[in-house]
């Protein structure tokens, strides 16, 4: 599929995650197989004002292009000079505005989902950053305040009369958060409202499921957030199955590599410190349902070096082949 004049290599791409979709877990989510990874939300303000923290964010590298940076807020100009600054710095190949958040400090703000309650300046927003930036350029949307997708419906016409080349669609709405199903009949409907390719998200734990989605909505390619975190493999295992039909399951080595780069990006991106904090609850995503799983985790609690845990990995890997 093409976004703009992008050309994608694949049908999958990593879904904004906050606090998750940092530059090491990015580019090993790429090395296991993804088309398009895509950073944490990024507040427009945050670049506005040049917070060394959201600069931070802002961190990329070659081997994970191409990427999409997602920014929100709900200031027009602010979010057209984040756009601006974004392009200027040459390291995305995608600008992505967040229309979906549905966290209440965000809402607060007038940003994400908010956004999706007042096309008016929704329209602002889009004209902003379409004239800032001749990046390809997206949106993330969830089907509104309601559960009928009238408003994502609405605000996707505005975006494709604006300017925007592509619309992931996660149909879930703003009261549900994460909670109930996803309505992929909405997908299906978006799809059939507008010409620029949808991107569908929201329940897909397994190839299987990417592939009903495809089958139901006509979706031009699907996006995957939290399962993503239990299984890096999975984005590669959806482009096997929906070409040949079946896919590759990891054995557990390959597994434990890709914890040991995770390891190795963590500590070169966080510092060994903070790496080893945040890693006690990330490594334990990759062991569900291993033989021993209960009491690696139990261990991480312990975590403070990064040879520490080299060594729990191999002797946790030592165990299984025993």
């Amino acid at each position: 599929m093409k976004i703009k004049d992008l050309e994608i290599n694949g049908i999958t791409f990593l879904a904004p995650l906050a606090g998750i979709t940092n530059l090491p877990f990015r580019q090993l989510i790429k090395d296991c197989g993804c088309a398009v990874v895509c950073s944490e939300m990024i507040s427009a303000k945050g670049i506005f004002y040049n917070s060394e923290k959201t600069i931070t964010l802002l961190k990329s590298q070659k081997t994970e292009r191409p990427l999409s940076v997602q920014i929100f807020g709900s200031d027009p100009v602010s979010m057209g000079q984040a756009a601006a600054f974004i392009d200027d710095l040459g390291t995305a190949d995608i600008i992505d505005i967040n229309f979906g958040c549905s966290v209440r400090k965000v809402i607060k703000q007038g940003a994400g989902v908010a956004l999706m309650k007042d096309p008016a300046l929704a329209r602002k927003i889009l004209k902003a950053v379409r004239n800032a930036t001749s990046l390809p350029f997206t949106i993330k949307i969830r089907s509104g305040w309601d559960t009928f997708g009238d408003q994502a419906v609405n605000l996707a016409k505005i975006a494709e009369d604006q300017g925007v080349d592509a619309i992931a669609f996660h149909p879930r709405s703003a009261a549900q958060g994460f909670r109930g199903k996803a309505d992929w009949k909405l997908i299906a409907r978006l799809k059939q409202a507008i010409r620029i390719p949808v991107i569908g998200n929201g329940d897909i734990i397994t190839p299987q499921d990417a592939g009903e989605m495809f089958s139901q909505t006509g979706c031009d390619a699907v996006m995957v957030g939290r399962a993503a975190m239990a299984n890096p493999f999975i984005l590669s295992q959806i482009e096997q199955y929906v070409a040949h039909g079946t896919f590759t399951r990891p054995e557990p080595w390959a597994i434990f590599r890709k914890m040991e780069a995770l390891i190795q990006g963590y500590v070169t991106y966080f510092g060994e410190t903070t790496a080893c904090r945040m890693l006690r609850g990330r490594l334990a995503w990759f062991i569900r349902g291993l033989p021993g799983a209960a009491g690696f985790r139990k261990q991480l609690s312990t975590l403070v070096s990064s040879a520490q845990a080299r060594d729990m990995i191999r002797d946790f890997e030592a165990g299984i082949k025993d």
